[in-house]
This record gives structure tokens, C-alpha cells and sequence, in this order.
């Protein structure tokens, strides 16, 4: 197997964007005359400079209080030190340093300000500790706290600025999983795939995605995504909720319309597994495993919370989103082939395909006809009222927007359609 070159991760927008705000601020130092400290500003500009907005004016926040509490105690000590205890020796100075971060910190506390109490700590030791000894300490103190604030601001505008762009919140886009928001069977969306979407998502975008994974197996890969829309899974046999981890549509088929098939797959010396929806639980049924891909697979995912193992036969009544065979792959050939031979495969919905997680093993799931990413895809749009439909996935030809390779294509893409700027169009 060809080794994949690594790659250099791209450079960020809250990279420049703190870089930016770092050299405002230095302008603006240079405005008011050189006066103050400019590398406060410059921390306060990289501290409160974030990738979402809500998150930029929480640190903005904590880092104002903060600075007012450090400096209204450096204040005091300062006039403390000059008219109360003059002259005492450097180690009781420190000492009444030390003891004093009680009464800073407890000032917090009573203010119900916890998450401030470290900005206000530095304060008060930058005034306390390092300027003391300045001509002025009283104007350091002022310029301390101005100088955090001029930071703070120019954070939260450089965090606000956008180009003036047309928001396309009629469009549902539809994107799929595996080889194209991250690579198959990856962990986690890149960082800037997690910022941008969620960044969108926020301002109102249509965005959820449509993949064969099962939602248990979706539920970790979008953890950190703020998706509002349901998503489509398992290749279009449901209408899945992640918030309210609900089952909104599903297609399915009875076990009795099965049965001929079922025989048949026994009769070849196959095992089943049978996945059944019963309100918002996930229900497999299966029985005695017959090779190693089948016990692994119920070994490793037999723990998660959204997936329900019985070791029994399914009821005569039930209703199923699939069945699930998987074998060694000339198994599976001959049996797929037989299939289509006996013209199953125009009665329902038939997959068969090599396992990634298995080599030398294949899947084989049957669905109602009418399960797929298409139909599905109608459902939600009606239920959003989107005006158009955008799609984005690997295979040329199948989507609108075809993905390879770069796992961040899908986003920035979907970037420039969801928000254009005014001014290219």
C-alpha cells in the first residue's frame, strides 16, 4: 500500500487574524503618543482572539474584570506601601505580596467572577512585583488597565470582521462522512473543518450529512459540530436526530416479506444480523456466530449506548431497516450472486461490498427498495423548505460537488456557495 505524504496543515484564519490584531495594537501604541505598555495589549489581543465569536467575548469579559480587580489592588497596595509601611524590607514586601492574592482572589469569589481570578492575579502582580519602583506607578496602573482594554477591543473587532456577503440560508447542503468531511474510518474533523462548520452553522446555514455509517457511529465523529438538522444514515434507511437522538423517518420491511430471503441466506450457511427500530430503540438481533469478523464486530460495538444486542430470533411481526451479513468474500460473492439470480435485488435494496476493517471479508445488507439517500434527502428537504439542494461526496458523477483527497475541499467549498462575497459577484 502506497504510504500517503504528510501534509502541512493550513494556516488558519485565527492565526492571521491574531497577527493582525497584534500589530493594531501596536499602532495604536504608537498613536497615543508611545505612552503604556504595548505588550499588554498584545497579550489581550492573543488571549481574547477565538474562533467563534460567543467565545471571544467570554474571554474579552473575563480578562475586563480581571484587569479592574488587579489593578484596583495594585492600587491600593501602592498606597498602602507609600503612606502605611514605607521602607519595609523586601522580604516582608513579598510577603505581604503573597498573602494579599487572598483578598484578590476572594474579591472573585464574592463577585461570582471565578474564571476572572487568574487575570486578575497577573494584574496585580504585574503592578505589584514589576512597576513598583516606576516614577509613576499610579500612571502605570492606569495604563495597565487601558492598555488591556485597547486590547480587548481590537480582539473582538478584528473576531467580528467580515466581508460584506450574501447568506444563502434557503440551500440545504448535504455532505457525506467518509472520504470527504474526513478520511474513512478517521477519528475527528480537521480543526478548521470543526471551526468554519460550526461558524456557519451558528449563522443560520443548511448543513447535516448523509452516510451508510449507523448514527452510534456518527455520534463521535460529530460530537463537535453544532448541526441542528437531522441527519440521513444507513445509506438513507432513516431520518436520524443527534440532539434528541430520535428517529424521525425510517423505511422499512417486514419480517414476513423476508422470509424467502432469509431461507435462502440460512440455506446458504449464513448469519444474520437483523436491525430493528422499535421507537427510538436499536434492537440487533442475532444467534450462534459463524467466522471472526461477525464476533468481533459484536465484541467491539456491543458497549455502545445506542446499539441493543439480543441473542434471540427476531418476532414474526417485526419491522427492519436491514440485515446484515458478513463473510469471507467468495462467500459473499456466490451468495450475492444467487441473489441477483433469483431477482432479490428488484424487490429490495441490495449492498455488497469489501470490509475495510476486515480484509478478506465482504458485507452484504438488504434494505427496503425505497431506502435511499435520495428519497431521504426529499424528506428533509421538505421539512426544511429548502429552495435547492447541494451535495457533496467522492464519487464523480453522484454528487454535485465531487471531493478527493483534501479532507478540508467539502468545507471551504461549501463556504464560498453558502456565503459569497458581495463584492466577487
Amino acid at each position: 500500500m502506497k504510504q500517503k505524504q504528510p501534509t502541512l496543515p493550513p494556516i488558519g484564519m485565527r492565526i492571521i487574524k491574531s497577527a493582525i490584531g497584534v500589530f493594531l495594537g501596536f499602532i495604536i501604541y504608537f498613536l497615543r503618543g508611545c505612552q503604556g505598555t504595548p505588550f499588554y495589549t498584545a497579550l489581550s489581543v492573543l488571549w481574547c482572539t477565538r474562533a467563534y465569536n460567543d467565545e471571544a467575548h467570554k474571554m474579552a469579559f473575563q480578562r475586563s474584570i480581571g484587569t479592574f480587580i488587579g489593578g484596583f489592588y495594585g492600587l491600593i497596595f501602592i498606597l498602602a506601601e507609600r503612606f502605611w509601611f514605607p521602607g519595609v524590607s523586601e522580604f516582608w514586601r513579598y510577603t505581604i505580596i503573597s498573602f494579599s492574592l487572598i483578598l484578590v482572589l476572594y474579591t472573585t469569589v464574592l463577585l461570582k467572577k471565578k474564571n476572572a481570578s487568574y487575570f486578575a492575579c497577573v494584574v496585580y502582580l504585574s503592578v505589584v512585583v514589576l512597576h513598583i519602583t516606576d516614577t509613576n506607578p499610579y500612571l502605570f496602573v492606569f495604563n495597565r488597565v487601558l492598555d488591556t482594554l485597547v486590547g480587548i477591543g481590537v480582539a473582538l473587532a478584528i473576531s467580528m470582521f467580515h466581508l460584506p456577503r450574501k447568506k444563502n440560508r434557503d440551500i440545504l447542503f448535504v455532505s457525506g462522512m467518509d472520504d470527504t468531511l474526513l478520511p474513512y474510518n478517521g477519528e475527528s474533523l480537521s480543526p478548521y473543518n470543526k471551526v468554519e462548520l460550526n461558524r456557519m452553522l451558528d449563522d443560520g446555514a443548511l448543513f447535516t450529512v448523509s452516510t451508510m455509517r449507523t448514527p452510534a457511529a456518527l455520534v463521535k465523529n460529530l460530537q463537535d459540530i453544532r448541526i441542528h438538522l437531522p441527519v440521513i444514515a444507513m445509506d438513507g434507511a432513516v431520518l436520524y436526530d443527534i440532539k434528541e437522538n430520535s428517529y424521525l423517518y425510517k423505511y422499512e420491511a417486514s419480517y414476513t416479506d423476508l422470509l424467502p430471503i432469509i431461507t435462502m441466506i440460512r440455506n446458504h450457511g449464513h448469519h444474520i444480523f437483523y436491525n430493528r427500530i422499535v421507537g427510538d430503540l436499536w434492537i440487533i438481533y442475532y444467534r450462534d456466530f459463524h467466522n471472526e469478523a461477525e464476533k468481533s464486530i459484536y465484541k467491539n460495538l456491543r458497549r455502545s449506548p445506542y446499539r441493543n444486542y439480543l441473542k434471540k430470533e427476531p418476532p414474526v411481526d417485526a419491522l427492519f431497516v436491514y440485515l446484515m451479513i458478513v463473510d469471507e468474500t467468495s462467500k459473499i460473492e456466490k451468495l450475492y450472486t444467487d441473489i441477483k439470480t433469483l431477482g432479490w435485488n428488484h424487490q429490495y435494496k441490495i449492498l455488497e461490498y469489501a470490509s475495510k476493517e476486515y480484509p478478506g471479508y465482504s458485507y452484504i445488507k438488504i434494505y427496503h427498495k425505497d431506502a435511499t439517500r435520495q428519497n431521504m434527502l426529499l424528506q428533509l428537504q421538505k421539512m426544511c423548505n429548502a429552495r435547492d439542494v447541494i451535495t457533496f461526496g467522492s464519487i464523480d458523477g453522484a454528487y454535485d460537488v465531487v471531493v478527493h483527497a483534501d479532507y478540508n475541499h467539502t468545507v471551504k467549498t461549501l463556504k464560498r456557495l453558502y456565503e459569497p462575497c458581495i463584492w466577487t459577484n
